[in-house]
Parts: structure tokens; sequence; C-alpha cells
């Protein structure tokens, strides 16, 4: 958490910032996006320490950002998925991306390309698809490794999950 002075200014920005603005926070909420969703999987991912990711986790759960959700019960192990809170942050997630794209890129091109489902086409500033001109969500793309991780000889990132067809 941020610390509290931001507590004083009214400020829709400052506000959500005490929510998504610690270091690991939108990491974590871009791994959930591309697939991994357990505890094991988004420390892979993140490299986040495991204390880290647990009060990582907890606040967003307590934010209702993110649900948790039981996948096996003896023992009892958890998974973590997006409410429509969460999912309400991929625009903030691709417009970052976008932004770090143009501005840091890696010398062989994107480490990952974003994908419309409907007819491949990929989102533009305005997140809308550059071929077919739909007005794109999370539920409306999916993330392939790009030549940037190619080029590092990785087909996926750390812990994320073998993808599977739609």
């Amino acid at each position: 958490m941020l610390h509290r002075e931001y507590d004083t200014q009214v400020c829709s920005v400052a506000r959500s910032l005490e929510v998504v603005g610690e270091r690991w926070t939108l990491l974590l909420i871009r791994s959930v996006m591309l697939g991994a969703r357990r505890f094991d999987d988004l420390q892979a991912h993140t490299g986040v320490t495991r204390s880290v990711l647990t009060n990582r986790l907890r606040r967003l759960v307590d934010e209702g950002v993110l649900e948790r959700r039981p996948y096996q019960e003896r023992p009892t192990r958890h998974e973590y998925v997006l409410t429509e809170k969460g999912l309400g942050l991929w625009s903030v997630i691709e417009h970052l991306r976008q932004w770090g794209d143009e501005h840091y890129p890696e010398p062989a091109g994107p480490p990952r390309v974003i994908v419309h489902r409907d007819c491949g086409g990929h989102p533009d500033a305005h997140l809308l698809c550059d071929r077919c001109g739909a007005a794109l969500t999370a539920r409306d793309v999916r993330a392939e490794p790009g030549p940037g991780l190619a080029a590092r000889g990785i087909a996926r990132t750390p812990g994320e999950p073998v993808p599977t067809s739609t």
C-alpha cells in the first residue's frame, strides 16, 4: 500500500493507486489475465516472493479485484480468477503494454502479441480491433508469445499454463 498521504487527496488516481499501485500488483493481474491462476504458477510467472505474493493476493481479494476459488479439496487448494472489477483493469494493462512496446521495445520485437479472438486483428491505441473495428475487452482477446520471447528461446513465460484451444 502507498503511504497514506494520498488519503487527503480527492483524486480517483490516488484512490486507485492505493489498490493497484504496489510494485507487483499489476504484474499479478497481468499474469492472471494470461492464465496463471494458482499460487505456484503466479510465483513462477512473476518471480515475487511467497510472502509478498500472499499479501498482494489477499489485498486483491479483499478489494474485489480477484476471487479465490477452491480447485482441490484434499488438501484444499485455491486459484485466483478476475472479477468484473479485475477485468476492468484490462485496458490499463493493455495501454501499459502498448506504451512499453513503443518506448522500451525488445530488440527482436514485442514479447507478447494481443490477438482478437474473432478475426485475428490487434488492439489499436483506442482498444479497437485494427482489422474489424470491434471494441475489445479482456474477453475478446488472447495473448500469444511474440518475437521478443521467441528471440530469447522462450515459448511461454515461466509458470504460464500451456495454452489450450478455444
